[in-house]
């Protein structure tokens, strides 16, 4: 599988039994009855008190490359019947999609995304939409509670050896999204114009010194002959005070940076700081990774640490518990439709959504209600309309939020957050929903 094809189908991006529902649809008259689907999130990840929606502009991608051709058609016909199989071959989504923008706050049962049209249309987009915003908004979600912790100093994606290889862009695209400054991805560079970082690894070290460390400054020359004064030297393959000391005296006190990658992280960057400033090096910037997440990065906060380099705990499970959204079913032909299983529960009918601030711009409570309902009253509290436009008669409409826009509305989110939202202990939703309806 290439990893970068704009004209590749994503039509086998979804699970058998999507179409297998089809078939049965076509087969009984059923596929015609029109439909809304809605993508929520039953409750948080544990512990979380909000999410971010992240991965919207990647699903309208997606789409307009959701079709059967003939190699898609091979794959199909092993299981499907013939009248399914030329359905298919047509296939072009024709219904609307309305959802909160890329960058949104989102809460327990808020409609995140509303899918209109024909059961048959609608049905084959569920794994599709799940799989991106669930994986995207999980990265994004993480990603800013690290931003958040980081209060304003600089962070860097650099997870790409922790994830998947086609994950890894997607990663990166949805951690910048929530706030990060850069990445090490080269591809996320290319396809979503994330700005790209990165310098030398221990390796590079070892490859000039030897095992003792003994000609360290090799390394270091060399890697300022290509970089330049302004890059950052990795100081701690040997002895950090040494390398600390090398780096100094083969760049000089304009050294853009040092970065620190092992060790008590803490202790030794406010040695660092007081060994950088003894030399003259005051404005050389201090660089940590290794193994960090939100809780590691507070509490680096308050020692004199410049730029935050973070791989695993922004990419993988642990550090980025899925979403847990789902797409279900909520209405059948303007009749209102809801699972009822126990846990497992889903609210009938196409719904709406808006949010209220006070004049500050704390948000106290988000709405949701029935589509043909009347607005919830807003109490005299600032009142925001949460969905959008993304799809109109099979088509992406015209205003889409760029990324850059997305990712502003993500830092004005976290700032409108009541302030125990930003919080990294464990609680509740750090705003209420009320359903109406």
């Amino acid at each position: 599988m290439q990893i970068r094809d704009e004209f590749a189908s994503t039509a086998l991006l979804t699970d058998q039994y999507e179409l297998t529902m089809l078939a049965a649809a076509l087969a009984d008259g059923s596929a015609g009855r029109q439909c809304t689907f809605e993508v929520f999130a039953r409750r948080l990840p544990n512990g979380r008190r909000y999410g971010i929606v992240a991965g919207t502009a990647r699903l309208l991608d997606a789409l307009a490359r959701f079709r059967f051709g003939p190699d898609e058609l091979a794959v199909v016909a092993k299981f499907l019947d013939q009248t399914t199989v030329e359905w298919l071959r047509e296939y072009r989504f024709a219904g609307d999609i309305d959802g909160y923008a890329e960058g949104e706050l989102y809460f327990p049962g808020s409609p995140i995304l509303t899918v209109r049209g024909s059961f048959a249309e609608c049905v084959l987009l569920e794994t599709l939409a799940l799989s991106i915003f669930n994986y995207d908004s999980a990265i994004a979600s993480s990603a800013a509670r690290m931003v958040s912790a980081a209060a304003g100093r600089r962070m860097i994606e650099m997870g790409s050896r922790r994830t998947h290889e086609l994950a890894a862009p997607s990663s990166s695209r949805a951690a910048y999204l929530a706030g990060f400054d850069a990445t090490s991805n080269l591809e996320a560079v290319r396809g979503f114009g994330v700005p790209g970082a990165g310098t030398s690894a221990h390796a590079f070290t070892l490859l000039h010194s030897g095992a003792d460390g003994e000609h360290e400054a090799a390394a270091f020359r060399s890697q300022i002959d290509a970089l330049g004064i302004g890059t950052t030297l990795l100081v701690d393959t040997f002895d950090i005070t040494r390398g600390v000391a090398t780096a100094i005296e083969v760049a000089g006190p304009e050294l853009g940076g040092v970065r620190i990658d092992s060790g008590d992280l803490g202790v030794l960057a406010r040695q660092v700081r007081d060994q950088l400033d003894e030399l003259g090096a005051t404005g050389t910037r201090i660089v940590v990774s290794g193994d960090l997440d939100e809780y590691a990065i507070a509490a680096l906060r308050a020692e004199p640490v410049d730029v935050y380099g973070v791989g695993t705990a922004v990419v993988t499970g642990s550090g980025a518990p899925t979403a847990g959204m789902v797409y279900k079913l909520v209405e059948v032909d303007g009749i209102p439709v809801a699972k009822r299983s126990s846990h497992k529960q889903s609210r009938g009918g196409t719904k709406k959504a808006v949010r209220l601030a006070r004049a500050t711009g704390t948000i106290v409570e988000e709405i949701v209600y029935s589509e043909g309902g009347e607005a919830p009253a807003t109490n005299g509290f600032r009142v925001r309309k949460l969905q959008v436009p993304l799809v109109r008669g099979g088509k992406v409409v015209d205003n889409v939020a760029t990324l850059a826009q997305s990712r502003e509305l993500v830092a004005r989110g976290l700032v409108s957050l009541p302030w125990e939202g930003l919080k990294l202990s464990a609680g509740e939703p750090a705003v209420p929903t009320t359903f109406l309806g």
